[in-house]
Formats: structure tokens, C-alpha cells, sequence
């Protein structure tokens, strides 16, 4: 992923020092777990723990590599480098290379849940505070992009809320299921090594054995990984769309945070565009490209093939460094959201009561009225507001069909903005908890 939209914290799990450390301990606890079982000598698995602070040379791997064409053996000539060719030569004792780079993998996405899981908290603290800041801030709600019936702003950020609290949720699950390790050897049959240096290296290094492995690690797990990942972006994009509607000039009704010196076009001096949700958009579709590439790795040629490496190599890093980012910029576009109640209210009025529809529609039918008969003295009235610009309770009052059936009190009565928020506070307590 470009640095543009790369956080350091999570770029940093995927450089290659860091995973060259994750297989440097593998390998390390590995031998451990080896002489505790008498199949290598001790003094050689304390021997590989010489190289405990040793930054490892990228690019003298990288030149061995060009030589062995194979990553995982230009490693371990390189760690023999340094801890002697007699110490090393029962490192990777009964392991194959999915050992270590499975292991590795499930790792490295473990941290970069970690991390995402920080995003997300800070993304729901945001939501619920602006969310009871505007609790009882009414505005229009919209279907089709039409006026509907009125709700609340607070009403707007509990539904992300809800929706990024599920998603937490998700992602704790996705974690689980991909700390998983494999220490099995060819095939994944423990021929070669024993099962007990699987469970003492995933123990060590917070992983717990995967039940059955082949040569990998089943990509199922890693689909569901992406797959909540994927998810997730779709949810910022909802909450980036709602606010980009929102600060449409029609509308606005909120808006991005302009700051002082900011320019908002190179050709027009009076633009303030909302660039960081349009942003989150289009970051949103980038982390969803990785999901279908993870769902077609689940299919792999017997008990190994490689088609999924090169794909993981780069869904890896891309999804997780721009989930992470993206999660972050969202926080900050709520946190210093700029909201309008005035124009709120305003737009709410522009079609003069005709939000209240429904309202009259019930109460004509509760007044005996057909429903039939109701909808359309409703609707001829409502039409006179869309096509003539008319007051839609002046219309109602001046309707002697319509006042047939309710008195004016009755038809003043519909107009009443409360009769929408009354279960605001029963909503925020399904949502936050009382």
C-alpha cells in the first residue's frame, strides 16, 4: 500500500525484518521444543537463541534468495551465518516451509487485528458521543433520497454505532479463528516431527495448533478473515455516504471539518468538498478487492499448492494497512463532524407539514375513514405541496371530506414534532445499554 494511506504501527507487521524476527522465533522455540523431547542435543537449540538480538540483513537474504530461488532456505543459510553452520544444522528439524510461513501469516494478521480492534473502539467512542450530543436534534429522514418522517441526528450515529459494534464483534471472532499454528511437517502428517513442538511453539507464540493442516493451514480461516475485513470497509462507506449527502449544498446539514488554509479546488476559491468520506469510499472498494482473491485460495491442489501465496502477499499488507487507515481517518471525520440543526429543521420544512402523511392517513382510518378512501384525501392534498408549493395542514383544514372525519384540533394535533422522537431514549438504551 501506497504510504499516503499507511499508518507506521501496522505498516511495521509487515515489513521484512518483522517477519523475518516471527521466523527467526519460530524456528528458535521449535529447536526448544525439540531437545525437551531429546531429538536435537540442547546445547545446539541454545545455540539458535545467540541470534536473539540480531537484526537480520534483508538484503543479504535477498541475495541468497536470488541464488536458492526459495525464501525460507536463504533464511536459515542466513541465520547460520550467525550462530555457525554445526549449531545450525538442526534448525527447521522435520519442518517444511508452510510451517513457518503459515504460522507466520496467521501472526502477523493477529497484530494487525490487534491494532484494528484500537481503530474501532476509537471509531465507536467518536459515534456515541456525537450520537448523544445530538440525541434529540431532529431532522428529516429520507427514503429513495425522498422525505420521509422526521428522526434525530443522535438517531443517525446510534445506527453506525450499532452497525461498527457488530462488526467489532466480527472482527474478534475473525481473530480467533485465524490464530491458528502448524508445525507438522510435510503433508502435515507429523511424520517428521512431533506434535508436541507444534503445541509448545503455539503456546509460545499465542497461537493455538490447528487441528488438521495438510501442508497449510486451511484458507477457509483466512477467507472469513478477509471476508470480515470486507465488511467492515462496506460499513465506513455507509457512514462516509451518509455524510456526504449531508453536505451536498442542497443539504447541509453537516460537513467536514474545513480548516484554516485548507483549499477546497484549484479552479473554484468557494469549494468545501467533502474529500475525506469520498476518500473513505473509494478505500472501502480497495479493501473489498481483497475478498473475493481470499474466498478463491480456499481451493488448493491436494495437500499443498502455492497459488495462495502470492495472492496473501499482497492482501495481506494492502487490506489490513488500509483498513487501518481508513478506520482511523472515519474517527477523525466524526470526531470533528460540523453539524447544522438549523439547516436540519429548515430542510424538514420545505415542503410545509408534508412529513406528517402518515399521521393523518392513521388517523383518518382510525376516525372510520376506508384506508382507501384515506390514502387518497391524503394524497390529493400532498400533491398540492409538491406541485403548487401549498401548506399541507392548510390544505387538510380547507378538505371537507377531511374535516368530516377530524375536527382542526385533531388535524393541528398531527403536526406535532414530538410524536416522532418520543422512543429516542427506548432506541438509545437497546443501542448503548441503559
Amino acid at each position: 500500500m501506497i504510504p499516503r494511506y499507511a499508518r507506521k504501527e501496522m505498516v511495521d507487521i509487515w515489513e521484512p525484518a518483522t517477519k523475518f524476527k516471527i521466523w527467526y522465533e519460530i524456528e528458535a522455540h521449535a529447536c526448544d521444543a525439540q531437545a525437551a523431547l531429546g531429538v536435537i542435543p540442547k546445547a545446539n537449540a541454545e545455540a539458535v537463541w545467540r541470534a536473539k538480538d540480531v537484526e537480520f540483513d534483508v538484503a543479504r537474504i535477498d541475495e541468497i534468495e536470488a541464488v536458492t530461488k526459495h525464501d525460507v532456505i536463504a533464511f536459515l543459510t542466513h541465520l547460520a551465518e550467525h550462530i555457525g553452520s554445526d549449531d545450525a544444522r538442526f534448525v527447521h528439524q522435520g519442518m517444511t516451509s508452510s510451517d513457518v510461513l503459515d504460522t507466520t501469516l496467521n501472526i502477523q494478521l493477529v497484530r494487525a487485528c490487534d491494532i484494528l480492534l484500537k481503530d474501532m473502539d476509537r471509531v465507536l467512542a467518536a459515534l456515541k458521543k456525537r450520537a448523544y450530543e445530538h440525541k434529540d436534534t431532529v431532522r428529516i429522514g429520507r427514503s429513495h433520497g425522498i422525505h420521509a418522517e422526521p428522526t434525530t441526528m443522535g438517531l443517525t450515529f446510534a445506527r453506525f454505532y450499532a452497525e461498527m459494534d457488530r462488526n467489532r464483534a466480527r472482527l474478534v471472532n475473525a481473530r480467533a479463528e485465524i490464530a491458528t499454528g502448524a508445525i507438522s511437517g510435510a503433508v502435515g502428517t507429523f511424520a517428521n516431527i512431533d506434535p508436541r513442538v507444534e503445541e509448545h511453539v503455539c503456546a509460545q507464540l499465542g497461537l493455538i495448533p490447528e487441528p488438521i493442516s495438510t501442508q497449510v493451514i486451511p484458507r477457509d480461516r483466512h477467507a472469513m478473515f478477509f471476508a470480515t475485513l470486507g465488511v467492515i470497509a462496506s460499513s465506513i462507506e455507509n457512514c462516509a455516504i451518509e455524510i456526504r449527502h449531508m453536505q451536498r449544498t442542497e443539504v447541509l446539514e453537516a460537513e467536514e471539518f474545513f480548516s484554516t488554509g485548507q483549499k477546497g479546488s484549484s479552479a473554484m476559491p468557494h469549494k468545501r468538498n467533502p474529500v475525506l468520506t469520498e476518500n473513505l469510499t473509494g478505500l472501502a472498494r480497495l479493501v473489498r478487492m481483497c475478498v473475493v482473491p481470499a474466498m478463491e485460495n480456499v481451493a488448493l491442489w491436494h495437500e499443498r499448492d502455492i497459488s495462495h501465496s502470492s495472492v496473501e502477499r499482497g492482501i495481506g499488507p494492502d487490506a489490513t494497512i488500509t483498513l487501518d487507515f481508513a478506520l482511523n481517518r472515519l474517527a477523525g471525520v466524526i470526531e470533528n463532524l460540523v453539524i447544522y440543526p438549523e439547516n436540519m429543521l429548515k430542510n424538514m420544512n420545505k415542503f410545509k407539514g408534508l412529513v406528517m402523511s402518515q399521521r393523518v392517513l392513521l388517523a383518518l382510518t382510525q376516525a372510520g375513514v376506508s384506508r382507501e378512501d384515506s390514502y387518497r384525501l391524503v394524497q390529493r392534498n400532498a400533491m398540492k405541496v409538491w406541485e403548487q408549493g401549498a401548506d399541507f395542514k392548510t390544505e387538510l383544514l380547507a378538505d371537507p371530506e377531511v374535516t368530516a372525519a377530524l375536527s382542526p384540533a385533531e388535524i393541528e394535533e398531527k403536526f406535532d414534532l414530538g410524536y416522532h422522537t418520543k422512543h429516542v431514549d427506548t432506541i438509545f438504551a437497546r443501542v448503548f445499554g441503559a
